[in-house]
């Protein structure tokens, strides 16, 4: 596209948060995704590679199976060799000299587009895919790979219009303009298999800004993966803008991280993986043309701290709720609380006998709160968690069992620990346990302290309390400890357009996905300064001669 319109006054639709659908007994929604469920369950289908447009299939093939009945397979992914990600590579940057020149009103259309297909007939195919093909609830499918989906190629298109619009000031008789480049070379986009929302911004965000991804999803979100694909080619996404790719992770990222025109990662998965791409980026600087923009989300040992003011029904349920909903498995999962000591036996109470009424199975059953934990992989790693806990001053209050016979279930598990230094409060499982500390009230300052100075990371954290200045302590003592904070609700749940999401210290590099700020790493600002009537003399007043100097 080499025309350029004239689109100074061009308004896209202002963003608006896609209502969630509730899923009630006979709603229409209901009926229509448990239709979905049931068709594409019988489905067995192929996930090619998608370079420059066009599907390929290597014949190396890995399925992809239900956690929730892993005898189930779904589809059979084509794997990537180098050869194909050379091609990925390539065919971004082929297409980066064309679709870096559309005008953003061209580019905006196309993701403006997709939120409306989603919102409409795509809704329940890729609701249906996330939950067979991640486990994940009704609601917690909705919430995330339909609604936060749309809500971020919706709100995206607003705040790259809001970063055009922000220009320097001119001075009498020049022009000064800002020209908000696209990176020059190809974005490698590493999505997580715990939001499909992810998935599919953390490559069309980058896009939206005029460059070109090698997109390599998680090995165990590779269903819904391609049913994006689809949506956006549906969409009228040119072909070689995403180019998406199957395979092992390391060796893939090993090609990309290598090749001299990478401009940019963007990330989401675990911080030992993030720490290797930085690294692999710093041993290959001197190659590149430029400075890779580094982009990561990782990982989180989310907190909450109650204080003796706290109202124990809320807080038992924003436990329950930031703990256990999609299994733990959420980037901003509580999984350390800290309690005082005045309320932890009402609420060990309330928190045991509410555990015990959650149901944990088949998402397609939607009496079902919970479903399997992603992997055989992350299933054995919590039975390890589990065993240590018994060999230990540690107590398991509730759960602590597991089963994998037809899926890798793993029961919401309560523990409480007394020492304040155990791997239990420190290190991410990311899956339903929950550990408690419990301290004395007249300690609270103190725990304060600590929360904040033996966190790795930085990610999502909270403060319950219905005490103002408790509340304004807690902002102030944990100011560094997360990038989110909540006040009376739990850490979870964040909304785009409303909670910029990210965090710092282990837990990436907080550029706020759902927001501005993610944006403008995918610009390399260009300042051009305009003189309408130019010098004709070099000299200065101060060279002219003055008798008065003399």
């Amino acid at each position: 596209m080499n025309s350029v319109v004239e689109t100074a006054n061009s308004r896209p639709p202002l963003p608006r948060n896609e209502p969630v659908h509730d899923y009630a007994p006979n709603s229409p929604e209901r009926a229509a995704i448990k239709a979905a469920l049931e068709q594409m369950s019988k489905e067995r289908v192929e996930l090619p590679l998608i370079i420059n447009g066009v599907e390929q299939r290597t014949g190396r093939c890995e399925p992809a199976v239900m956690p929730h009945r892993h005898d189930h397979v779904l589809g059979d992914a084509h794997l990537a060799s180098a050869t194909e990600v050379n091609a990925a590579i390539n065919a971004a940057i082929r297409t980066w000299h064309d679709w870096s020149k559309w005008p953003w009103t061209e580019r905006a259309a196309i993701f403006l587009k997709a939120a409306e297909l989603l919102s409409g007939p795509w809704r329940d195919r890729l609701n249906a895919a996330t939950m067979l093909g991640q486990s994940k609830t009704v609601h917690q499918a909705e919430i995330d790979s339909a609604a936060e989906l749309i809500d971020f190629w919706r709100f995206n298109v607003e705040f790259m219009r809001r970063l055009y619009e922000d220009q320097p000031i001119s001075a009498p008789g020049v022009w000064n303009r800002t020209d908000y480049r696209p990176l020059e070379g190809f974005v490698f986009a590493v999505t997580p298999f715990n939001f499909t929302a992810i998935a599919g911004n953390l490559p069309t965000a980058p896009a939206l800004m005029g460059n070109t991804i090698v997109w390599k999803p998680a090995a165990t979100a590779k269903y819904s993966a391609h049913l994006i694909m689809q949506l956006l080619q549906e969409a009228g996404l040119p072909d070689g803008v995403i180019n998406l790719v199957y395979g092992d992770g390391a060796e893939i990222a090993e090609i990309a991280l290598a090749d001299p025109r990478l401009a940019g990662v963007h990330f989401t998965g675990s911080t030992q993986v993030f720490n290797n791409i930085f690294r692999k980026v710093g041993l290959n600087i001197d190659q590149y043309r430029n400075y890779p923009r580094l982009v990561g989300e990782t990982g989180g040992k989310n907190f909450i701290v109650a204080h003796g003011s706290a109202d124990v029904a809320a807080l038992a349920a924003a436990i329950i709720r930031g703990g256990y909903e999609y299994q733990g498995q959420k980037c901003s999962a509580a999984s350390r609380i800290f309690i005082p000591a005045s309320l932890w036996p009402t609420l060990k109470t309330v928190l045991c006998d509410e555990i015990a009424t959650i149901r944990v199975g088949d998402v397609a059953d939607f009496s079902n709160f919970m479903g399997a934990v992603i992997d055989e992989k992350a299933w054995r790693k919590h039975m390890r968690v589990f065993e240590e806990v018994k060999s230990s001053s540690a107590k398991i209050l509730r759960g602590g069992e597991a089963e994998d016979k037809t899926g890798y279930f793993i029961a919401p598990t309560l523990i409480e620990t007394d020492d304040l230094d155990s791997r239990l409060l420190r290190e991410e499982f990311f899956g339903p346990i929950v550990t408690a500390y419990v301290y004395r009230d007249s300690e609270f300052e103190a725990i304060l302290e600590k929360i904040d100075q033996s966190g790795t990371y930085g990610l999502t954290g909270a403060i319950f309390s219905r005490d103002r200045r408790i509340i304004n302590r807690a902002l102030s003592g944990l100011r560094s400890a997360a990038g989110n904070f909540y006040i009376n609700d739990k850490p979870t749940g964040a909304i785009v357009g409303q909670q910029p999401f990210g965090g710092a210290r282990m837990s990436g590099t907080n550029d706020k996905a759902g927001s501005m700020w993610n944006l403008i790493r995918w610009t390399s600002p260009r300042s051009i300064k305009e003189a309408f009537v130019s010098p004709r003399d070099y000299r200065h007043p101060y060279l002219s001669n003055s008798s008065a100097d003399d």
